[in-house]
């Protein structure tokens, strides 16, 4: 049995809480919210996460003292405050401690990964990445599922994989850690997109071709930054896009096709509540435009999202952009990179 806290009462870290109980292990949830806790200890439950019974020996807890001498501490905190949350918990986290990061997202400015966030605020810790097609409501009542565990040391990340399969929740690991990451924040940003093609009334084609070329771009990017390209077909890639840019259950599909609807973007993001891809395409964008790579469908949504551009515009610069081969390489924002070209092709 482990003794585990999660750090933060959303709904993904409810039904990794219930999960992990069911499986025999200690758990407590910490938030700095004690009216979040206050409403589970009341009902039982969590609006977060209707319909789903919280079990009353999970421990519900807002005092840093319930951090302290665990054997892993999982961030289920919005990728926004993972830094300041971190730093705030970091003194009372023990080194023997194992740090699971389970948020998905890039850091605002220094374009960082949240393991890269964690393990700046925690030097000390081994950080695990555990991310793939997950949604919280289905984990949290035992529908199967299955998600990636990623750690520069790969014993972390069989260590996660022992204490957290069960019948129902089955860990591959995966030592691509850029990678798993990479697909975990940047398909929030092209489910939004597939959401938006949704409110605009358009059909299956259209989804597919967003949902194709979404993983190309994201591939792009996550090779131009050393992940692997094998990550990219498997659950943090094409698994964890299909859950997020097909299912009602994604806030990011939901916020999308209320913004395809007419909805103000900004206004679409307060009615579903936390957007990941929201944030997320801005920082995207910012590091593509950086390093040079090209995000066709990312800067579109950023104009979209960010600049007030008009979504069907933007679906006409799609479609009419130069003809291209489907495979190539990976595209920087001059053309074909070397890794694509033969004698006399020219940029």
């Amino acid at each position: 049995m482990a003794d585990i806290t999660i750090l933060g009462s959303g709904a993904f870290g409810l039904a990794l809480a219930v999960m992990a109980r069911n499986a025999g292990h200690q758990v407590t949830v910490w938030s700095k919210f004690p009216a979040e806790l206050d409403e589970i200890r009341t009902t039982g439950e969590s609006s977060k996460l209707p319909g789903v019974k919280i079990p009353p020996d999970i421990l519900l807890r807002s005092d840093h003292e319930s951090i302290s001498d665990k054997d892993v501490v999982i961030c289920g905190i919005p990728s926004s405050f993972v830094r300041s949350v971190m730093n705030e918990v970091a003194p009372y986290i023990s080194e023997k401690t194992v740090i699971v990061n389970t948020s998905k997202g890039l850091e605002d400015g220094s374009f960082k990964r949240m393991s890269q966030v964690i393990g700046e605020e925690c030097p000390k810790n081994p950080v695990v990445v555990l991310t793939g097609p997950s949604h919280a409501e289905e984990l949290s009542i035992g529908i199967p599922t299955t998600v990636a565990v990623a750690c520069k040391e790969i014993k972390y990340a069989e260590y996660i994989q022992d204490i957290f399969t069960t019948g129902t929740l089955r860990l591959y690991v995966n030592a691509d850690v850029t990678g798993c990451e990479l697909g975990g924040s940047l398909k929030n940003v092209i489910a939004l997109a597939c959401g938006i093609s949704d409110g605009l009334g358009y059909g299956d084609n259209t989804k597919a071709a967003l949902m194709t070329r979404g993983i190309h771009e994201i591939t792009n990017l996550g090779l131009k930054l050393g992940a692997e390209l094998d990550t990219f077909a498997g659950l943090t890639g094409i698994g964890d896009l299909i859950v997020t840019c097909t299912s009602m259950h994604s806030r990011n599909r939901r916020a999308g096709i209320l913004i395809g609807q007419g909805v103000a973007p900004a206004e679409a993001v307060k009615q579903v509540g936390t957007v990941e891809g929201y944030y997320c395409t801005q920082v995207a964008y910012q590091l593509a435009q950086s390093i040079g790579v090209s995000m066709p469908i990312t800067e579109e949504l950023y104009r979209v999202l960010f600049e007030n551009g008009d979504v069907r515009e933007s679906l006409r610069k799609l479609m009419g952009r130069p003809n291209r081969h489907e495979c190539e390489r990976y595209m920087t924002l001059e053309g074909m990179t070397s890794l694509d070209r033969t004698p006399g092709d020219e940029y």
